[in-house]
This record gives structure tokens, sequence and C-alpha cells, in this order.
């Protein structure tokens, strides 16, 4: 008995290829679509910056020195690690100087005031370095929000609610190994990206 086998040409064979052939088309267009969807799946959202629950202002005054940053524009200018003093004014609101080295051996000292936002204990902050005429004006004023702080008082971090700017401010010029390394777990578990971190005396 002979078998007859299909011929290249025959009608069984050519539907088979077609078939094959969508079902590979059909394949690599779903490769493509989820390797697309991948790249343009928005990244997981970061939970929104809560700052510490209480500060007592009176304990936060004094000298503070930055022992790490993210860069910035308005320290440009500045050649090494910044200081800050805070000093309380009548009525509540804050005295603040900064001060940091500059590249002709003289020290850039801005003047400011901050005032706090929200009922007494309230860690959120506003700053504003223009003069007291504009303070009317909402956009002269930044964020300033204590979102770390230890219970003495004496290292702190302060950002906004963008994440864009933070200070990591200490009152020596610097900090433990081991009080950096569980300060820093803090920050990730925070949403901070901790690779944009500078630390003082670092080279940007």
């Amino acid at each position: 008995m002979t078998t007859t086998h299909p011929s290249p040409a025959s009608p069984a064979l050519r539907l088979a290829r077609d078939r094959v052939l969508r079902l590979a088309i059909l394949a690599g267009s779903l490769c493509v679509a989820l390797h697309v969807g991948a790249a343009d799946a928005p990244a997981v959202p970061v939970a929104p910056l809560v700052p510490i629950a209480t500060l007592d202002l009176p304990r936060y005054m004094g000298t503070w020195y930055e022992v790490a940053k993210f860069p910035n524009r308005f320290q440009g200018q500045c050649t090494g690690p910044a200081s800050a003093e805070y000093s309380l004014q009548p009525g509540g609101t804050v005295r603040v100087i900064n001060r940091c080295p500059l590249a002709d051996g003289k020290v850039d000292r801005a003047v400011g005031e901050a005032r706090r936002i929200g009922p007494e204990g309230s860690p959120t902050l506003e700053v504003r370095f223009a003069p007291a005429w504009l303070s009317w004006l909402p956009f002269v004023w930044g964020n300033y929000w204590v979102v770390d702080l230890d219970a003495a008082y004496q290292l702190a971090v302060v950002s906004e609610p963008k994440r864009e700017f933070l200070w990591v401010l200490s009152r020596q010029p610097a900090v433990e190994p081991a009080v950096w390394d569980a300060l820093m777990a803090r920050l990730r578990l925070q949403g901070f990206d901790l690779s944009r971190l500078q630390r003082a005396g670092a080279t940007p």
C-alpha cells in the first residue's frame, strides 16, 4: 500500500504553515507588548513623607553642623559643610543664621527667619531668607520638615514633602558609624534616594 504525502503546495500544508506563522507573529507581538508595558509602567508610588511626631522648639535651638545633604543650587558657592544657628525670637519665630566657607577663604553668612506651621509641637516649619518686607509673599517661604530626630536632640534630618532637598544635621561635626548606619536605614524606609546624598567633606 502506498502512502501519499501532501506536496509542498497542497492546501493542507499551506493551512498548517499559515497557522504556525500566525501563532509566531502573535507570540512576538505579545512579547513586545509585555516589554513595552514593563518599560512604561510607573514606578511604585512612594508614600507621603511623614515628619516626626512632635518637636520641642526650644530644645532644637542652638548650633547644628551639616554632615550630609542632597546637593542644591543655593549652596553651590560653598566649598565646605555649612552650619546653622537657631535662636527663638519674641512671638515664637526662629532667627536662622547659616554659614559656609567660600573659595576665597571668607565665610558666607545668610540670615533668615523660620515660623512653625500648625499647633504647638508641630515639627513642620517654613523658612525664608528674603527681606522681611517680602515675607507676605508665599513663594519666599520654603518647607522645613524635621523628619528624623533622636531623643537627645543631637542628630536631625530636615527635608520637605517632595524629598527634593535633605540635610543631615548634628550637634557635632561628625557622626559615629553605627549611628550613621542606623539613620541611613531609617531614611531608606522613608523613601529617600540615598544615592544622591553627599557627606560633608566628600567630593561632589
